[in-house]
């Protein structure tokens, strides 16, 4: 239900990219460096007003089941600027690119 006058606040996305959150990347898995499996990981991400991963899926794959599964591993350990309503925290959902290059 909403407060009277919150659709007149302005609505912030949730955020994940702040360095200060110390989000670690992703573990690349062994397996997919051997085979030199490569690809980006798009994950929907439902995050709670206390900026915590709620709930998640991959949104569009990297085409390597191995690459998605680790993206989704890693996720789960995340911090997030919640989204804000005027300067309420409140749960919002994000897309979370998670890349996977071999250097």
């Amino acid at each position: 239900m909403e407060r009277l006058g919150e659709a007149d606040e302005p609505f912030e996305e949730p955020g994940f990219g702040a360095a200060y959150l110390n989000n670690p990347p992703p573990e690349y898995p062994r397996l997919s460096q051997r085979r030199r499996e490569e690809g980006t990981v798009l994950l929907w991400v439902a995050v709670g007003a206390d900026g915590r991963p709620v709930s998640w899926r991959v949104e569009k794959s990297s085409g390597h089941e191995r690459l998605d599964n680790a993206a989704l591993a890693a996720v789960e350990g995340w911090r997030f600027e919640p989204a804000r309503r005027g300067t309420r925290p409140v749960a919002g959902s994000v897309i979370v690119p998670m890349e996977f290059r071999l250097r």
